[in-house]
């Protein structure tokens, strides 16, 4: 696998680029809305202006040493953030990436999620020859789940009490995949 060098991904309405400092506020607004912890494993709840800093401080320190590519999601036209999606390298016993993701509640259904969602295991899967890239939904979670399905990945099974969720105790997950010959809805067998 090729390190992940910083790099930008668009298409006509999303530019993917790497945090900057300057995106604390928005992130800390953003991360205000009670769906966005509600369905992930590491946002706090309450979600200060200190978690947003240290946090974007961690995905450029994360990204220079090879261990996630953390991308901002913004509107390609104006520059706003409208969410975060990240590409945690996972190189132990069998090389992959996982993928996670939210969404800014005023961006939600107007298919934000799942064209970074594409973006990024594309990305994945050519242009850092991955052979799989995954991510792990809650069960109750549909519109994460449609916007696996919408990206083309592939539900594989259910991860019995498989994440911490902040003290609040395990809970399950639905591990979803895509594999390269699997892009643009080729061959899903």
């Amino acid at each position: 696998m090729k390190a992940p060098a910083r790099t930008e991904l668009k298409d006509g309405t999303l530019l993917l680029r790497s945090w900057r400092l300057e995106d604390v506020p928005r992130v800390t607004e953003a991360c205000q809305d009670p769906e966005i912890p509600r369905w992930t494993a590491v946002i706090p709840e309450p979600y200060t202006e200190a978690d947003a800093r240290a946090w974007i401080e961690q995905t450029i320190r994360d990204w220079d040493e090879h261990r996630e590519a953390a991308f901002a999601v913004t509107d390609a036209e104006t520059g706003e953030v409208v969410g975060a999606i990240g590409l945690n390298l996972q190189q132990h016993y069998a090389l992959q990436a996982s993928i996670g993701y939210w969404v800014a509640k005023e961006a939600r259904g107007r298919g934000v999620a799942t064209a970074a969602l594409r973006l990024v295991a594309r990305w994945a899967l050519e242009g850092l020859g991955l052979p799989r890239v995954q991510l792990l939904t809650d069960p109750a979670n549909a519109a994460s789940r449609r916007v696996a399905e919408k990206a083309g990945f592939r539900q594989e099974g259910l991860l019995r009490r498989y994440i911490d969720a902040r003290g609040r105790g395990r809970r399950d997950c639905l591990m979803f995949s895509l594999l390269p010959g699997e892009l643009d809805g080729g061959d899903r067998g």
